[in-house]
């Protein structure tokens, strides 16, 4: 009795043909070509072709055959193909596209992903989750300003960076604040995590964005369950004013569920780009080198590198977009060094306790 579905529509359903096959191939040894043409509603040379693969190569044969071509006339040699791996072997973190569109090559990005893979230097590809997928296009129809998400990140686990922090006393603890529908970063850095210095990182960012025109009254803060973020006492008896830095400029403050780390994913996102763009790459002489180069970082962030889950668009290009009167001053708040301020609110306010977690007045 004849297939009831042909062969070759059998055959592109099938992740892997070879029982399939092999059923064909038996089914011709016993009955003939012809049989097993009419049986299994495939043609005579396809039959042929199978059985003498299985005469030629046992059940080997019966496996598919890779289609790639066994020569690429068109194949990047020389000079180009050259520069193609340098400059991966200088930016490791930088993918295919990105080498093409900051340094113009003249290669199609699958062009230099066949390079990269002939010389070894590509990563295994990092799954996309459709729940990721979801939440992004969730967010795009979000307000521009209506959430910045804020967290920590601890430096001295960077096998690149910490010995340049241990010989130069470079900061310790990252603070970073993301606006969530553009994409803008604010960067601030500490030697250590602490009470006073989130506060006076919102406060810095709050009167920032207050000077540019942005309606604060709109503007929620996100951030995690850390004590800094809190409000809650602190080892040295002092509270955290974090969520009074907020509430002060009358802004929101909310505290993601305990162990939600995924609704932190913008920001922790950022983090992870940070450290395989800037931290994983630069080279720092002292502190002052540092502060330069992170605020280039930034500068290259907000204004000139597009986002792929962002419509390929920078945080600029989209804010331009959704809110075309806002000034470029908006994306030029250079990161600070929270240690030097906060030492200068110590000086200027004599009542302020020397020595320990002080807190910053409030504007």
């Amino acid at each position: 009795m004849p297939a009831p579905v042909p062969y070759f529509d059998v055959v592109r359903q099938m992740k892997n043909a070879f029982n399939y096959r092999l059923r064909l191939v038996t089914h011709a040894r016993q009955h003939g070509i012809k049989a097993a043409a009419r049986a299994f509603r495939a043609t005579v040379p396809t039959v042929r072709k199978w059985g003498r693969r299985y005469e030629e190569q046992g059940l080997k044969g019966l496996q598919e055959r890779s289609r790639a071509p066994h020569s690429c006339p068109h194949k990047i040699v020389g000079e180009l193909a050259q520069r193609v791996v340098e400059l991966r072997r200088r930016l490791p973190t930088f993918g295919a596209r990105r080498l093409q569109r900051e340094w113009e090559l003249p290669l199609g990005h699958g062009a230099i992903e066949r390079i990269l893979r002939q010389a070894q230097l590509l990563r295994p590809r990092r799954r996309k989750y459709q729940k990721k997928q979801d939440l992004a296009q969730r967010k795009a129809t979000w307000a521009l300003f209506q959430q910045i998400s804020a967290d920590t990140k601890d430096l001295d686990d960077i096998p690149h960076y910490w010995p340049q922090m241990k010989a130069r006393g470079l900061p310790v603890v990252q603070y970073t604040a993301r606006e969530v529908r553009s994409g803008l970063q604010f960067l601030a850095y500490a030697s250590q995590r602490s009470a006073p210095a989130s506060t006076l990182f919102a406060q810095r960012i709050q009167t920032h964005l207050q000077r540019c025109g942005i309606n604060l009254k709109d503007v929620t803060w996100q951030t995690d369950n850390g004590s800094e973020f809190i409000g809650e006492l602190q080892s040295d008896g002092s509270r955290s004013h974090f969520p009074a830095a907020v509430t002060y400029f009358g802004s929101q403050h909310e505290r993601i569920p305990p162990g939600a780390h995924t609704y932190q994913s913008d920001v922790e996102t950022v983090h992870r780009l940070i450290e395989d763009e800037f931290f994983d790459l630069e080279t720092f002489s002292s502190r002052a080198d540092f502060l330069a180069k992170v605020s280039l970082y930034q500068l290259y962030f907000n204004l000139a590198r597009p986002n792929s889950h962002k419509g390929d668009l920078t945080p600029w290009q989209i804010i331009q977009q959704l809110a075309p009167r806002l000034p470029l001053d908006l994306c030029l708040l250079p990161p600070a060094l929270l240690d030097y301020r906060l030492d200068a609110v110590r000086r200027d306010d004599p009542s302020t306790p020397q020595g320990g977690y002080d807190l910053p007045r409030l504007p």
